[in-house]
């Protein structure tokens, strides 16, 4: 008997680089790969990416030798990517916008930090604040450079895409530059469950003024 193909999400599991190569534990990468599949397929985000290393030069939660120049370990694996559209509007823009008589199905999206973790997880605020303290205000949308042991790619989707892998995120995004995005740092919490349904929440560094309905 014949078995059955492997689903895409299988199939992009194993095409992925060899477990010894990995800078965290498999799991977290893992779950990072399931949540871009998601994200890509089920909400049809674009120029998805999983970064391993801090945006940051320097950051509070530093893993890495004094004496390398290398970039810092995040606490796990991060996914970012473009929503087709806006996920958070600030309350100010908010206003504007029903000034303006513009519906926020119409503004366009801007590139998200994706934080990937697993409903049986217990968080801390410690382990937030981790998280926050190792990423800029918007995720860098320029490649970086490989690491040894690491490929650029983590491998191939089920329609022939790439999934880049950014090993330093050394850039900036164009929101830090220009200070365009609002309301702080925040992250979009994918919760995975056990039977890999995928649910998110916005979650924001510290107080966020509140937005009407």
């Amino acid at each position: 008997m014949a078995s059955s193909p492997a689903s895409a999400l299988t199939a992009l599991l194993r095409s992925q680089a060899p477990l010894s190569s990995l800078t965290h534990p498999a799991p977290y990468h893992h779950l990072a790969l399931q949540v871009l599949h998601n994200l890509r397929h089920q909400h049809d985000w674009t120029n998805l990416r999983i970064h391993t290393h801090s945006t940051l030069s320097k950051s509070p939660t530093s893993q890495a030798s004094p004496a390398t120049d290398r970039p810092q370990l995040l606490p796990r694996p991060l996914v970012s990517g473009m929503p087709p559209n806006r996920i958070y509007v600030h309350p100010d823009e908010q206003v504007k916008m029903l000034q303006a008589g513009v519906r926020e199905q119409d503004v366009p999206g801007e590139r998200e930090w994706v934080l990937p973790t697993h409903l049986r997880e217990k968080w801390s605020l410690r382990k937030f604040a981790d998280v926050f303290d190792a990423v800029g205000m918007e995720p860098s949308d320029v490649d970086g450079d490989g690491e040894e042991g690491e490929s650029g790619w983590m491998g191939k989707a089920a329609d022939g895409t790439g999934i880049r892998r950014d090993s330093t995120g050394s850039g900036v995004g164009p929101a830090q530059q220009g200070g365009r995005r609002r309301g702080g740092k925040r992250v979009l919490l994918a919760t995975v469950s056990d039977d890999s349904t995928v649910v998110y929440y916005i979650v924001h560094e510290g107080l966020v003024k509140p937005r009407q309905n």
